[in-house]
């Protein structure tokens, strides 16, 4: 993680990067700069994180809405779910390089692994924040769709709606319906992640975990699914 912040060099760099002029410098600024670099609750990103995953989701969705016009419900779920996760948009930010101009404090300059890549992960999200409150939908949904379309490309991994799979083995195998519970929520209430048990009688229960209920429950049963071998884990 850089420790500098976004000065008038970086953010004509970063303006190339990503396609946009900013006219607010303190709006992008504030969208790369982590809580623990900065004091008071408009001094980080985690507002307009808040604020750009649910843009990110609104242009996914629109997306995925137009290219799949036969596709259940469950099935859009899960492509949104695997294109707005914090992998996809870490794979943005690197894509971009946008660890260059992120502003950490050192308590997290030496973090690595799933942490540091929730850090590349909101701030994408963050940028997202910032283009929308700056130049309205059109010019987020168009930096969404140009940086999105490697993995659109790529193909998301689509199998059907893993609890719908994992109902009907359970049916047919052991004669019984799922159970889904909820054994933890923990983090911010703009970021919450939710653990859930699924269980079904006769098999060793799995667990998921994820930002939504509902997303922790298709976790659980995706993993349930692969470890009993009815799917083939990475497919």
């Amino acid at each position: 993680m850089a420790a500098r912040g976004a000065g008038e060099d970086e953010v004509g760099e970063l303006a190339r990067l990503i396609g946009f002029e900013f006219s607010d410098r303190d709006r992008i600024a504030r969208a790369l700069t982590h809580s623990s670099a900065r004091s008071g609750k408009d001094g980080n990103y985690e507002r307009m994180e808040f604020l750009g995953d649910r843009v990110l989701g609104l242009v996914i969705a629109e997306n995925l809405f137009k290219l799949f016009p036969t596709a259940t419900e469950g099935e859009l779920s899960v492509r949104l779910n695997q294109l707005v996760s914090a992998e996809a948009c870490a794979r943005v930010a690197d894509d971009l390089g946008l660890h260059r101009f992120i502003k950490t404090g050192q308590d997290v300059k030496k973090l690595t692994g799933k942490r540091v890549l929730s850090i590349r992960a909101d701030v994408v999200e963050s940028v997202i924040a910032a283009i929308y409150m700056e130049g309205g939908l059109e010019p987020a949904r168009r930096f969404i769709e140009t940086h999105w379309k490697p993995l659109f490309a790529d193909g998301v991994k689509l199998r059907r709606d893993a609890k719908t799979e994992l109902q009907e083995w359970a049916h047919a195998n052991h004669g019984e319906t799922p159970v889904y519970h909820v054994e933890d929520r923990s983090g911010p209430d703009h970021e919450p992640r939710f653990t859930v048990k699924v269980t079904v009688k006769g098999v060793e229960p799995e667990i998921g975990v994820d930002r939504s209920k509902r997303a922790a429950e298709q976790v659980a049963a995706t993993r349930l699914l692969e470890r009993e071998g009815i799917w083939t884990a990475g497919d």
